[in-house]
């Protein structure tokens, strides 16, 4: 048979052929049982208060905050109180001279922010501020004055950081139509998201926006003993409003303080006023020279002053 042959010729040669075995044949089929059943998938919910506040987080607003080059250190300062009071608040680079207000507008695109305080500075002295709510508008420019950092003040106050803050406006700005479009941007700029993630679920300093002598006056406060007393914590400054527009940076002006005067005819004021005392006295010692070189000798003396004089017993 053929199996014999192959064999004898194994033998012969010395060379043994093996035949393939396949591997399934040396396994054993696992036994699946009716009764086994997958593993259950269960969901682990994160009960964590971020999520939470991540849910409850509906109000994106943030403010964008930084300013133009050439701005000085005081207005730097003013700048980073501003950021460390609003925990809603993003920065960003200083913007060239060269560009124009419009490039801010989608700088604040960039940044997903809806709100913008922008400060610009001219001749090193006369510090403006922007506010604007971007893109649609309105925007209000002010001249910064009497600027008081908190670096500056070491005042006594102290508040949590990245707390929530009440605001405070004066009765006078809802009398008139161009004041309460200020209130509401300062409403909407300075108001903390409520569920912020930066923000901390504590009320304990108040902002305060006053109106007196056409400015607007804001003071920061701390509040101690439950609303009792207030302390003082800055930093402090003066807005003089210039101009409201109906755009973003721009637009058709909605309002322009008649009582505003620009900071060149401020002291230009200063120097004449300055210079009239100036010729008031000069033209003092001219009339007395005059004097003196019409009548060198002096007076002469009157005869009837004689009579006046009495001798001493």
């Amino acid at each position: 048979t053929v199996l014999a042959m192959e064999e004898h010729v194994e033998e012969a040669t010395g060379q043994v052929t093996r035949k393939p075995v396949s591997k399934t044949g040396r396994k054993r089929k696992r036994e699946v049982t009716e009764t086994e059943e997958p593993p259950a998938i269960v969901a682990k919910i994160d009960k964590s208060p971020l999520n939470k506040k991540i849910k409850k987080w509906k109000n994106k607003t943030r403010v964008l905050v930084f300013s133009a080059r050439g701005v000085t250190y005081r207005a730097r300062h003013l700048m980073n109180d501003l950021k460390a009071l609003l925990p809603h608040s993003r920065t960003d680079n200083k913007l060239d001279r060269k560009e124009q207000l419009s490039a801010v507008v989608e700088l604040c695109e960039m940044k997903n922010c809806t709100k913008c305080i922008f400060f610009e500075m001219r001749k090193k002295k006369d510090m403006y501020m922007w506010i604007a709510q971007v893109p649609n508008g309105p925007s209000a420019k002010f001249l910064v004055e009497n600027v008081h950092t908190m670096d500056e003040l070491k005042l006594t106050g102290n508040c949590l950081l990245g707390s929530r803050p009440l605001l405070s406006f004066d009765p006078c700005l809802d009398e008139t139509p161009h004041n309460k479009i200020l209130k509401e941007l300062f409403t909407q700029t300075f108001t903390t998201p409520y569920y912020h993630p930066k923000s901390k679920p504590f009320i304990d300093h108040i902002f305060h926006f006053g109106f007196l002598d056409n400015h607007i006056w804001f003071r920061n406060y701390q509040i101690v003993d439950d609303g009792k007393t207030l302390t003082e914590i800055g930093p402090r400054f003066t807005l003089n409003l210039i101009k409201i527009f109906a755009g973003s940076f721009g637009g058709i002006t909605l309002y322009e303080n008649p009582q505003y005067q620009t900071p060149n005819a401020h002291r230009r004021t200063i120097k004449q006023l300055m210079a009239q005392k100036r010729i008031s006295k000069l033209a003092t010692k001219s009339k007395s020279a005059q004097r003196k070189r019409k009548y060198p000798k002096g007076l002469e003396e009157d005869p009837l002053d004689v009579v006046f004089k009495t001798n001493k017993y």
